[in-house]
């Protein structure tokens, strides 16, 4: 069994930064990368980024890039997400995934998924 726990959400003011992280625990596996997927109340959820888990390159959806910034810590088994400048529209639930698999941009490409931890952003 693979668990993924998100950390560090909480409410915050416009223009403030906070940074959520992951840790992985449970069955060893090979996993191709994690990603970070965020869903706002009658919203699907949506991509934000991901990291390859092995050459860290980072991925995001166009509308993010520049704001938001995902690193890993391959020893302490854990992704984390930056988040500046933050928006009342950024408010959401912010969850990790992982994934063997390649096309990351996807929900159905990742294999597990953690409960999401949630971040809200006031005006």
């Amino acid at each position: 069994q693979v668990q993924l726990v998100e950390s560090g959400g909480g409410l915050v003011q416009a223009g403030d930064s906070l940074t959520v992280s992951c840790t992985t625990s449970g069955r060893a596996f090979s996993r191709s990368a994690m990603g970070w997927f965020r869903q706002s109340p009658g919203k699907e959820r949506e991509f934000v980024g991901a990291i390859r888990w092995i050459t860290g390159s980072t991925y995001y959806t166009d509308s993010l890039k520049g704001r938001f910034t995902i690193s890993r810590d391959r020893a302490k088994d854990t992704v984390y997400l930056q988040m500046n400048t933050l928006k009342p529209e950024d408010t959401a639930i912010y969850c990790c995934a992982a994934t063997t698999g390649t096309n990351w941009y996807r929900r159905e490409t990742y294999n597990y998924w953690g409960q999401g931890t949630q971040v809200t952003v006031s005006s």
